[in-house]
């Protein structure tokens, strides 16, 4: 068996718009002004309230508390009002070959909350997918390896034949610290380059090129 995990934002799902836009409004929320969307998409993958933190260094727990809020809040908004977003190209077409190759499974590692990662996939009617599903409920927020270890654990597979697919340095940290092959992708939030000086194995510049690496590396 082996296994191949996803994140989620920025590498199935292109949430960019719906971060920035909910950061901003934690941060208006707080009264804080608003910043640029480079700036939130660089702590894209590390669970919320680490990822406040960061944006803010030296801010108290209470200033962070309130951005995380107004985040929630207005994610919360966002989704009652039926925004969903989509998924990249090729995402549908990469799981169906994955999917297909005896002897893979699919797993998920993700800095959102369960029930956030459960709306999504439901969403787009990918909850039976992936046989293993790991959030930040429970979990250190990524680099640190917990989500990873979970993953390996609930399917039984080694790690040397486990691979994670991530846009983020936070993803390929993790996968190098819990020993998988860490695949990075060239269209999300992180710049191709800081993924490979991370210990990514490649780079893909779209959803065929990783498809074919990934099946490639199954056989090997």
């Amino acid at each position: 068996m082996k296994l191949v995990v996803f994140d989620i934002d920025g590498t199935l799902v292109d949430s960019q718009h719906e971060i920035v836009q909910s950061m901003n409004s934690g941060l208006a929320d707080a009264g804080l002004p608003e910043m640029a969307p480079a700036e939130i998409l660089s702590i894209v993958g590390l669970s919320l309230p680490v990822a406040v933190a960061r944006l803010l260094p030296g801010a108290g727990a209470d200033l962070v508390e309130r951005v995380v809020g107004g985040y929630r809040a207005a994610f919360v908004a966002s989704r009652a009002a039926g925004a969903v977003p989509p998924l990249y190209p090729g995402v549908l077409e990469c799981l169906d070959a994955l999917a297909g190759r005896e002897g893979v499974v699919l797993g998920i590692a993700t800095g959102k909350p369960a029930r956030g990662l459960a709306a999504i996939l439901a969403a787009h009617g990918l909850t039976q997918r992936f046989v293993t599903r790991q959030s930040a409920d429970g979990h250190p927020s990524k680099p640190h390896p917990a989500m990873l270890e979970s993953a390996l654990a609930e399917t039984g597979i080694a790690a040397l034949r486990a691979a994670m697919v991530g846009d983020t340095i936070f993803d390929m940290e993790m996968a190098r610290t819990a020993g998988l092959a860490g695949f990075g992708v060239g269209w999300g939030y992180h710049p191709g380059a800081e993924l490979l000086a991370t210990g990514a194995r490649l780079v893909a510049p779209d959803y065929p090129a990783l498809t074919g690496a990934l099946l490639e590396w199954a056989d090997e």
